[in-house]
């Protein structure tokens, strides 16, 4: 995102003393020390105490990430023998596979005579490593740290990222960089949503018509998946598979349609939404099915947890079928809700005897079941608060769905405790774990997922890191300024893509009016995207909707010069913004994907226009624009799917040149 000079004074003016130390998420304590290590070649490290391949790994990682921010070769970093410049002491080994709960806290200081961090475990070194490169800057005297003590540990033990690959598939290498990306800002676990309606995506040995008519070809084979799991183990990460079941299983009975409640044939769905394909609760032949299937599974994914899904089943398929019918008449199962919980509780023992931990949306909430299964909130706090009171662990995931396209400051404001858990013990709040956010992909490829998820879960990883106290969205969107291009530097691609996609609608890398019009526009948001037109899994998602950042920092940087009085800056970027239509419209006028965004373009120079004329008001006492407040009504509403992100600040503006404030 690019933050204008005439910005910054005022950034700075409200920020609080927390935004000087410029990482994410901030530490749990930290104070300013005398002295200044510099970063040069002679940079060397010295490992002490518990060693193991893992942390050598992570050590080399860690030396090419910093010439990669530095542009400094480290031949000698990881020779033995010379004279330290960081120490890290590592005192013990963590589990063999990672465990929810495990201490990641580390110590770590830095002044003139070097730098030492200390773990408990490599979890505890992992994550000061991050923060490590997170502090080296460039200065007048070249790359290097000021003199810091810090002592870190997270709030929260589970802070996830859910990514979904059954609706649009993402290859290997995206689920790799995403977990570079969670690395970066300390998420510990990967929650992976490998089935649903569009796509059942793991070779499945036992079944293997699973992947061979429910994929289209698009799964991860056993071999990638451990690969993964691997991957993510280096970076102190945990993997969380999720298989939805009884509903959203329609790539299932594509090659089980005798498990299926309805008889079929099924064929994958390729739109979006709730289907009425379900399992049949009712059928022996289901649990031996699952039973064979949840073995097959636990052991190729070795974390504690098993997710289930549960979510959205909406029973249809349960109703209209008669041998249901008469299944629940003669057991006293009196809807569908408690025929879910009798499918529910025929699972969980399966689960179970393979040595795992069921996990479910909010939907599998069952005060009969054992206590240790966990909630996933995504329909709000309360059935978090819920699950606390009756037992049960729970995550947040409502406030955190990325897809939605809402701005950081939502996310970063949104606690898994907050005023809904006031009533709680402080044993019931322990059963809080965290919280997840989460990256549904019905409008998302792997062009444009990274910008999709970054830089706003580095939000989420803050709130589910950081002392609950840490809330100031000014400093936040300062660091996360920062943390994107500290991501990019990690592999992401948030940025570079960004550019790829506005020169492919444009035909040239000339992107330079296309742009102004992309930076200060904005997806719609929620669910909108779907009510307004039809989208399946083939269509082509290549317009400007696709390719608009879902957060507008050039809508959200004007309102700051708005606020601040800042009206030199005002004045510029309004005239950039009249003037741009003219630039633009041959290029919209003359491409088929762009064609339809010319009232967009429009709508930008009207309300240019409508600012211009208000800032001409305030500063020499020009007439307002009777028009104005038609103009930004009509400017507000949906264009191509997109929102015009000038009208917020172009409406301060007029509101201010009416009550006369100077």
């Amino acid at each position: 995102m690019k933050l204008f000079p005439y910005f910054i004074p005022f950034l700075f003016a409200i920020m609080s003393p927390a935004a000087e130390l410029n990482v994410m998420p901030l530490p749990a304590q930290y104070s300013a020390q005398p002295g200044h290590l510099t970063i040069d070649g002679h940079f060397h490290i010295a490992a002490t105490g518990y060693s193991e391949p893992r942390l050598d790994r992570a050590l080399a990682r860690f030396v090419d990430r910093l010439t990669r921010q530095t542009g400094i070769p480290f031949p000698e970093a990881l020779k033995p023998g010379a004279a330290a410049t960081l120490t890290i002491r590592c005192k013990a080994a963590s589990k063999l596979v990672q465990q929810l709960g495990e201490d990641e806290s580390y110590t770590l200081t830095v002044g003139d005579g070097g730098a030492k961090l200390d773990a408990p475990n490599p979890l505890g070194v992992l994550r000061g490593l991050e923060t490590f490169l997170q502090l080296v800057v460039q200065d007048s005297r070249g790359f290097g740290i000021d003199g810091i003590s810090i002592e870190d540990r997270p709030r929260f033990p589970w802070r996830g990222l859910m990514l979904d690959v059954s609706r649009h598939w993402m290859p290997v290498e995206v689920v790799r960089r995403t977990l570079d990306g969670m690395a970066a800002v300390k998420m510990n676990t990967f929650h992976w949503h490998l089935s649903d309606d569009q796509g059942f995506r793991v070779e499945s040995l036992r079944y293997p018509g699973l992947q061979r008519l429910g994929s289209d070809g698009h799964y991860y084979t056993r071999s990638q998946v451990r690969d993964v799991i691997a991957y993510a183990r280096d970076r102190g990460i945990r993997v969380v598979p999720e298989f939805d079941i009884p509903g959203h299983t329609t790539s299932w009975l594509v090659s089980q349609p005798e498990i299926g409640t309805a008889p079929g044939p099924y064929q994958i769905e390729r739109h979006w939404g709730i289907f009425d394909a379900a399992l049949d609760p009712t059928k022996e032949s289901t649990y031996k099915f699952l039973d064979g299937f949840i073995a097959e599974m636990t052991k190729l994914f070795p974390d504690e947890y098993f997710h289930i899904g549960g979510d959205e089943v909406n029973g249809k398929a349960w109703t209209a079928s008669e041998h249901v019918q008469k299944f629940m008449r003669a057991h006293g199962i009196q809807n569908n809700h408690e025929l879910q919980r009798y499918f529910n509780r025929r699972v969980q023992p399966m689960v179970k005897k393979n040595g795992k931990r069921m996990e479910g949306w909010d939907e599998i909430l069952d005060p009969d079941l054992p206590k240790d299964i966990v909630i996933q909130s995504w329909r709000g706090q309360k059935s978090l608060v819920d699950a606390a009171k009756q037992g049960f662990s729970g995550l947040l995931s409502a406030g955190y769905y990325l897809d939605l396209m809402q701005p950081a400051e939502f996310h970063y404001l949104n606690d898994p405790i907050n005023e809904d858990a006031a009533s709680l013990t402080d044993e019931q709040r322990s059963r809080i774990l965290g919280g997840e956010a989460c990256m549904w992909v019905e409008y998302v490829t792997p062009l444009n997922v990274d910008d999709r998820i970054w830089p706003r879960a580095a939000a989420v990883a803050e709130r589910l890191w950081s002392p609950q106290n840490v809330r100031n969205v000014a400093s936040m969107y300062q660091r996360l300024e920062f943390m994107s291009r500290r991501l990019e530097m990690v592999g992401l691609k948030h940025r570079e893509n960004y550019r790829v996609m506005l020169e492919r609608l444009a035909g040239t890398d000339r992107v330079g009016p296309l742009r102004v019009l992309a930076d200060i526009v904005e997806p719609v948001k929620l669910y909108e995207r779907g009510e307004s037109r039809e989208y399946t899994q083939f269509t082509p998602l290549n317009r400007l909707v696709d390719t608009a950042r879902p957060e507008s920092d050039a809508g959200r940087n004007f309102r700051y010069a708005v606020a601040a009085k800042n009206w030199p800056a005002v004045r510029r970027t309004l005239l950039m913004w009249r003037d741009n239509d003219a630039l633009l419209r041959p290029m919209l006028e003359s491409h088929a994907l762009l064609k339809e965004d010319v009232p967009l373009s429009t709508n930008l120079k009207r309300v240019a226009e409508v600012g211009l004329q208000a800032l001409d008001h305030i500063e020499h006492g020009g007439p307002l624009n009777s028009d104005a407040s038609a103009v930004l009504s009509d400017a507000k509403k949906p264009v191509a799917e997109l929102l015009l992100m000038a009208v917020p600040g172009v409406e301060a503006l007029v509101t201010t040149a009416a009550t006369g404030a100077q």
